[in-house]
């Protein structure tokens, strides 16, 4: 037969070689749920197998936005988690920004794609390749870097193993980071529990010494004022008329202090007028920040009102507080399924790096527990928090939540 070339001896030993190793990886990514020890565990493998000098794991954030170094060899694997690449910079970002992958022989720093890290020394490395890691289910995941000291031409059949290992590796990140958000929601759940029960008795304490103070001594007050007219009401009618007077006083400056008490356990508004009628009671709260709203009319499953609700009220004593704002721009809509909330200001800002960050992504101890409770609870409502913003150019907090979120636990 002409034309068709018969498998020989080597070729049968590299395909029992790669055979071997998609095994080896299969069973990588069957060994836990756990990112990092998956991503190390693979970035091994391949380096033993494809005899690279250094493989990185770059893994797609859940925002979609940047990669994250979360496996390498030696002796990079004490930058894992350290290293950042917005979507589009780096030869990785292009690589998941194209969907392709990328080969450099040699000559690095000519090619246009490529960023020099300092941490990851590419200066010591001549060769690279790099491949997406993608899956029918997730699609982009991450991206894939092989380097090697001694310059290497990599063939196609280098590539082609390097995307097979991807496509595996891929459907096990996947779900590992599927596992992650569920244990930190999970998490979450839990910290906000116990944040909510010492509130609440926090609030029944400040509640209950107001309704001591205030409204109980003004009613205390309102009935000697009502028994004094009572008692005067024939024999010095011009005093009776005057205790009464005081008792409509004292009346009207309890149902105020009720109303109050009672606005801080609920918002009556949105009984009433809905979210976006919240918004603008809301914005009257705050008089020293010129407010432009712009709201739509659709109302809400309950629990998702009072959580953008108490979100916005959050965000905009948070602007009052640190902004030095003198404008704020609060939007409410819901398009496309998904209902987004927006609080703008003018303000100071502050450096959130490139595409701004999840709530989640501060540190305790920089982002207070106002930041951390904005964020829990659009989690609580199946919702994800943003907050963009540079230095000198104010800041902007999003908030989306599906139009039909599932009920919260």
């Amino acid at each position: 037969m002409t034309g068709t070339r018969r498998p020989t001896l080597g070729d049968l030993a590299d395909l029992e070689a790669e055979n071997a190793l998609l095994l080896a990886i299969v069973e990588a990514t069957s060994s836990g749920p756990d990112v990092e020890p998956l991503a190390a565990a693979v970035a091994r493998l391949i380096v033993e197998a494809t005899a690279t000098d250094v493989c990185f794991v770059h893994v797609l954030d859940d925002a979609g936005r940047s990669l994250t170094l979360a496996g390498a060899t030696p002796p990079f694997n004490g930058q894992v988690g350290r290293v950042r690449l917005p979507i589009g910079t780096g030869v990785a970002g292009w690589v998941a920004e194209h969907g392709e992958p990328a080969v450099i022989v040699d000559d690095k720093h000519a090619d246009p794609r490529y960023v020099p890290i300092a941490a990851l020394r590419g200066v010591d490395y001549t060769s690279m390749a790099s491949v997406p890691m993608t899956s029918d289910l997730a699609g982009l995941v991450g991206v894939l870097n092989v380097h090697t000291v001694v310059r290497r031409e990599f063939t196609a059949r280098d590539i082609r193993l390097l995307t097979s290992i991807g496509r595996l590796v891929a459907g096990a990140l996947h779900s590992a980071r599927l596992h992650r958000r569920l244990v930190a929601r999970e998490r979450a759940n839990e910290r906000f529990t116990e944040q909510v029960i010492a509130a609440q008795e926090t609030e029944r304490r400040r509640l209950a010494g107001d309704i001591h103070d205030g409204i109980s001594q003004r009613l205390v007050s309102l009935g000697y004022h009502l028994d004094a007219a009572a008692g005067t009401l024939r024999s010095d009618p011009a005093y009776a008329e005057q205790q009464l007077i005081l008792a409509r006083e004292l009346a009207d400056i309890t149902v105020d202090e009720a109303r109050i008490a009672i606005g801080g356990l609920r918002p009556p508004v949105l009984d009433d007028l809905g979210l976006a009628g919240g918004l603008t009671s809301l914005s009257r709260t705050v008089p020293d920040l010129d407010c432009e709203l712009i709201l739509g009319d659709e109302r809400l499953p309950e629990h998702v009102e009072i959580a953008l609700y108490r979100i916005a009220q959050e965000a905009l004593q948070n602007v009052q507080k640190h902004a030095r704002a003198t404008r704020v721009e609060l939007r409410f809509a819901v398009r496309e399924g998904t209902v987004r909330l927006e609080v703008s200001d003018d303000g100071c800002g502050f450096d959130t790096g490139v595409g701004g960050f999840s709530g989640r992504d501060l540190q305790p101890e920089a982002s207070g527990y106002g930041m951390r409770s904005m964020t829990e609870r659009a989690e609580l409502v199946g919702g994800t928090l943003t907050v963009r913003s540079r230095p000198g150019s104010g800041t902007t907090v999003t908030v989306t939540v599906p139009a039909t979120p599932a009920v919260p636990i």
